[in-house]
């Protein structure tokens, strides 16, 4: 980089502060500027809160008068008493509250929370509220407001039962599978007359908040949800970050309120319809939550009671594996996909983890290992398979090294920067008088990046590292710390993750290895740039803590295992290399490709014409500033 390139640099750097500082706000303008974001944001929460009393007030206004009005279609069940229907088996227990009819809570057996209780409550009544609307000629049913009498109570089964005052009823009925699947219908008896004759649909209303389930209120923040799937097409999802609402242009089979690990599903025989609104609200830190779910959704009702409205729930862990089998057990008929609430990551990411990864892990963990021993073992087979390119990639680094003393001699009359064009002239067809393409090392190497973008998007979906402990890491599914303190710092956080720290540490460990290597094979002007590059790599790391602080331990782990192995690989291999040897195989072949001339191919040979055709626009601009 020459003296008028830097000054160039400088310049600019000047330029953007100065300008940056001019039109920076006053202390004064800022104070204006948020004391008036601070009086919208006061203003859209008043509005909000008092939306709500409304409606509370009219809902109360509503009931009071329905309760007072004995010719009310539903008088007799808007009055009752309270009970709790436990639906149990050995994955999953259910309530059903008479009050609505509809699921109250719901409980993962055999996964502990985050404060270390037995069971996983996924929610209870106090997070999480379904209601069913119909709208009728002269009165609306609404389950909410009613009391259900419960009848074929088993440990599976209940069939709940609204009384309507003509003799018929709303009638919902509930099966809990064997697994992690609820099925269960509404269906609305004698009361066709009640409805329009076009009446066909009905109106659902789910809200939830999803309970903070992990340690790292962050990092589970990221994962968890809300994803639905559209009629025939593909899974989508609301920003995990911002609070986001959508109406949906098409048809859903389903909507999902998901955490990191688990999730509750809703499915509908026919369909969500289009016009679907869903909403994502994320929660404040050390609040027992991290998101308040929202979807209000319609589907098929038929009025004269013949055909029953059918859905069925998933309530359960994000197991790949698990779901597929699970879904199985779904009586719809239909290709619901809901491993994709496991995502491992872009289609071609997802491909990699889909076919190979999931595979070898599960081969792995078949075997009762640790699941850090698992990591190892994937790391180890990974590299194994990669070594090959590796290889290749570093023998022709090693080559570029040995020849960089001719490469010096034969460059050394192109020291101008105008002779630069020349002088990668010249490079190249040295290398390719010695057989050696320069860029035959760079693909082996981005090869491997899908693996480690494959394994960032795995090993944080992979529940079966939940709770997992491995040496001083007592859960692999979030951050380790070894430091922890009540502030919060920006770009940190609370705490120092140890798997964090030796990532990065291995990361400049290796790229000053990497930088080393990549130095001793540069010439000339090259060489320079490199010294004056080191310092943004070494950075890289730093940037990464960032980043991975409130990552997974799991996934830091690998990533330090992975680097460890790579730098082990690279220094043996730089351990077994003969540079002499090496120089006297390339002579050997030098010799032969001078007595027997090859006309170069392939990308060499695109490089070299683009090379000429640049030197000679140069020399146009040159004489055309001559003249």
């Amino acid at each position: 980089m020459n003296r008028d390139t830097i000054i160039g640099i400088i310049l600019i750097v000047i330029v953007l502060l100065g300008f940056s500082w001019w039109n920076q706000p006053s202390q004064a303008e800022i104070e204006a500027y948020q004391h008036q974001q601070d009086s919208i944001a006061a203003a859209q929460k008043d509005a909000e809160i008092k939306a709500k009393m409304a409606e509370a007030e009219l809902r109360a206004k509503a009931e009071e008068a329905a309760q007072g009005d004995t010719t009310a279609l539903f008088y007799e069940a808007l009055n009752g008493t309270k009970q709790d229907i436990v639906l149990k088996n050995e994955k999953v227990e259910l309530t059903i509250s008479t009050k609505g009819g509809t699921l109250a809570k719901a409980v993962i057996l055999g996964f502990e929370d985050k404060d270390s209780a037995q069971n996983v409550t996924l929610f209870d009544e106090a997070d999480q509220q379904m209601n069913f609307m119909l709208s009728g000629k002269n009165d609306n049913v609404v389950t909410r407001d009613l009391f259900f009498t419960p009848t074929d109570v088993t440990d599976r089964t209940v069939t709940m039962t609204a009384p309507a005052q003509n003799g018929g009823s709303v009638v919902l009925r509930y099966e809990l599978g064997d697994d992690y699947m609820l099925h269960f219908s509404l269906v609305a008896n004698g009361l066709s007359g009640q409805f329009a004759p076009n009446y066909q649909e009905m109106d659902i209303e789910w809200n939830s908040r999803a309970r903070q389930q992990e340690r790292g209120f962050t990092f589970e923040n990221r994962y968890a949800t809300l994803t639905y799937k559209e009629r025939g097409g593909s899974i989508d999802y609301l920003n995990e970050s911002s609070e986001k609402q959508e109406q949906l242009e098409e048809p859903i089979d389903w909507v999902a309120f998901k955490n990191q690990f688990f999730s509750a599903v809703l499915i509908s025989k026919d369909d969500f319809q289009k016009g679907a609104v869903v909403k994502s609200t994320p929660q404040e830190k050390g609040s027992g939550y991290l998101k308040d779910y929202d979807a209000k959704l319609k589907t098929a009702f038929d009025p004269k009671g013949i055909q029953p409205s059918e859905f069925e729930m998933y309530i359960g862990p994000n197991d790949f594996r698990l779901i597929k089998e699970v879904e199985e057990q779904s009586r719809f008929g239909k290709d619901l996909k809901l491993e994709r609430l496991v995502n491992l990551g872009w289609w071609w990411v997802s491909w990699i983890n889909r076919w190979f990864t999931l595979y070898v892990f599960d081969w792995l963990t078949g075997f009762g290992l640790n699941i850090g021993i698992v990591l190892i073992l994937i790391t180890l087979l990974l590299k194994a398979i990669t070594f090959p390119m590796v290889k290749k990639s570093y023998m022709s680094s090693a080559k570029m090294r040995v020849l960089k003393p001719k490469l010096d001699e034969a460059t050394k009359q192109y020291d101008k920067p105008e002779d630069q064009m020349q002088k990668q002239q010249a490079m190249m067809q040295l290398y390719s008088q010695y057989g050696v393409s320069p860029l035959s090392g760079c693909l082996p190497m981005l090869i491997q990046m899908p693996i480690w973008i494959a394994m960032f998007n795995f090993v944080p979906n992979a529940i079966q590292l939940r709770r997992e402990s491995f040496l001083w890491i007592d859960d692999l599914s979030t951050y380790d710390p070894i430091v922890e303190w009540n502030t919060h710092i920006w770009g940190i956080g609370d705490h120092l993750s140890l798997t964090c720290i030796l990532f990065c540490v291995s990361n400049i460990l290796y790229s000053y290895m990497t930088m080393r290597q990549q130095r001793d094979q540069m010439v000339g002007q090259q060489a320079e740039q490199m010294k004056m590059m080191q310092w943004m790599m070494y950075l890289m790391p730093l940037m990464f803590f960032f980043m991975f602080n409130d990552y997974s331990a799991g996934l830091n782990f690998y990533y330090f295992i992975s680097l460890f192995f790579s730098a082990a690989i690279m220094w043996l291999l730089r351990k077994t290399t003969n540079d002499a040897k090496l120089l006297a195989i390339l002579e050997a072949r030098y010799k032969e490709n001078k007595n027997n001339p090859k006309k170069q191919s392939g990308l060499a040979a695109r490089l070299e014409a683009m090379q000429k055709q640049a030197q000679e626009l140069q020399q146009q601009r040159m004489n055309q500033q001559k003249k």
